[in-house]
């Protein structure tokens, strides 16, 4: 697809942070999106210092066609929480790691959600962000059929990778075992 015709489709993935300090982990986010081949955008919008832009980017959300909203969540993870309670979307958060508690704070805010408004909680950090993309495109391929081929080769690709791994450390290896 030409890099014009990228520009024009209309995202199915949000990724929004508290912060532009977020960043450099949900980059990793758009690197996986870019991957799949899946259109996002991508805003900085605060639960606390913005709400009221909040609480607009979260509900109309659906109407705009995203299908999935991928959160960095930091401290409290209030953002995720209050973009989850306003949308009918499956709300994903990337638990952002904090100087004080390396990031535990997130991951257990995210996960400790009320009834009735679910979150889905990655892994801490760029791990989280990675896997958050992967989900997105998990979530997507139930009626994309393209979005599921492109996971297919990803897997195989992992799985590839992980032989080619194994032979390597037993090349290196070879001969010095019992």
């Amino acid at each position: 697809m030409s890099s014009e015709a990228k520009k024009t489709r209309k995202p199915l993935v949000g990724i929004v942070m508290g912060s532009d300090t977020d960043l450099p982990v949900m980059s990793e986010t758009a690197k996986m999106l870019e991957k799949f081949d899946i259109a996002f955008e991508i805003e900085v919008t605060s639960a606390h210092r913005s709400p009221a832009r909040t609480h607009e980017y979260a509900t109309t959300a659906l109407s705009r066609g995203l299908k999935v909203v991928i959160v960095a969540a930091g401290g409290a993870a209030h953002l995720a929480g209050v973009v989850a309670a306003v949308t009918t979307l499956p709300v994903v958060a990337v638990p952002m790691a904090t100087t004080v508690l390396s990031g535990i704070d997130s991951l257990l805010s995210s996960v400790q959600m009320p009834a009735g408004v679910p979150v889905a909680a990655m892994a801490i950090d760029k791990p989280g962000a990675v896997n958050a993309a992967i989900f997105a495109a998990e979530i997507l391929a139930t009626s994309d059929p393209e979005v599921s081929k492109r996971l297919i080769t990803y897997k195989e690709e992992l799985a590839k990778s992980v032989a080619e791994k194994s032979a390597r450390v037993k090349l290196q290896y070879a001969g010095k075992t019992s």
